[in-house]
């Protein structure tokens, strides 16, 4: 395994800057997740560690050397597409020990590797498949073991799940993660998905417009956001942003509406801020008086939970319950945030703290 490192790497097209001065370590057996919405650069910072992409500037290191003019196939890296690329006339067996091939192995080495991978991925019973004859799991699990047979410093995949669907997407996820804990080699993974990353990466890297808003462990991002973009990203439902105007200690929201905020916050006098709540961190208040005044928009009952859709001095926010309740469309409904659970961004979008 190996470590990579990019410095101050930038990559453009034309006028068009796609990656922006991205400066980046990942260290030895680091499972790292690159997420970001369409267009933020992530599988372009993938190609270019691959060698897929020409660098504009800056510097990648895989181990102890510099990368940058290293043709793909001596990086020591190993690329799972979400195409999967299998070779459609050739069979599991073949398309596992291609690479090996190429390089001169023996059959009797290459037959043992291939006989390794794919009993790490319970291919056994398909070697002699072709990929046409396989399921979406199976050949994603196929081009996985594609990469394990070359045994390469570095792992490369470009969001491998997305052409799965939910359920199988969970079972190969939880596969991949287990994959990793065995076979500990680095891995850079892209993925629109924060819930894959959540549950796969060991970091996150959050990506806008080609640059770095935020690194972190999983948790650290959904708990500290340095801004509301990683705010509303990270979380499934994402965080509700509420609003206001700062008065008399308070959140004076647009509709006249007032949030208790955390005392200890000092902002100026009438400054706009925004208060941020994740859906599970709303209680819906069932008695009493107390609360702020919504009306439903929407529920969506899933079994445990109920989301509820609800308009809130002119915003729509998300309420994850528990509990089971007698509403519909138009009906007022009364909220809590839960006290000590609430996020606070200034005018610019950056998270203070009290």
């Amino acid at each position: 395994m190996a470590s990579v490192q990019m410095r101050n790497l930038s990559k453009a097209f034309g006028d068009v800057a796609i990656i922006r001065d991205v400066t980046l370590a990942i260290a030895h057996g680091e499972f790292v997740a690159l997420v970001g919405p369409s267009g933020s650069g992530k599988s372009t910072l993938l190609r270019m560690i691959a060698g897929l992409e020409t660098i504009s500037s800056g510097t990648i290191e895989i181990g102890d050397r510099v990368v940058n003019d290293v043709p793909p196939k001596h990086r020591d890296i190993a690329m799972v597409f979400q195409s999967y690329a299998l070779y459609p006339h050739m069979t599991v067996r073949e398309n596992l020990g291609f690479a090996l091939k190429l390089r001169g192995w023996k059959k009797a080495e290459i037959h043992q590797r291939v006989s390794e991978a794919a009993a790490s991925l319970n291919l056994g019973a398909l070697l002699d498949r072709y990929p046409r004859q396989l399921s979406g799991g199976q050949r994603q699990r196929v081009a996985t073991g594609r990469a394990i047979v070359r045994d390469p410093a570095v792992f490369l995949f470009d969001e491998p799940l997305s052409n799965l669907d939910a359920a199988l997407r969970v079972q190969v996820r939880a596969e991949l993660r287990q994959l990793h804990r065995r076979l500990g080699v680095t891995t850079v993974y892209v993925t629109h998905d924060q819930v894959e990353a959540m549950t796969m990466a060991d970091t996150i890297v959050v990506l806008r417009d080609g640059s770095i808003e935020q690194v972190g462990a999983p948790l650290d991002l959904y708990d500290r956001p340095a801004n509301t973009f990683v705010a509303t990203f990270i979380g499934s439902p994402a965080m509700n942003l509420i609003t206001g105007s700062w008065r008399d200690h308070a959140l004076v929201l647009d509709d006249g509406s007032v949030l208790p905020v955390d005392p200890a916050l000092v902002p100026e006098p009438g400054a706009r801020l925004t208060v941020g709540v994740r859906p599970d961190h709303i209680d819906v208040v069932t008695d009493g008086e107390d609360g702020i005044c919504a009306r439903v928009l929407a529920l969506e009952p899933t079994g445990a939970e109920t989301v509820i859709m609800a308009e809130l001095a002119g915003a729509t926010i998300t309420i994850v319950t528990r509990v089971r309740l007698a509403l519909g469309p138009g009906d007022p409904i009364r909220l809590r945030p839960v006290p000590g659970r609430q996020l606070y961004f200034d005018a610019a979008g950056q998270r203070i703290t009290a």
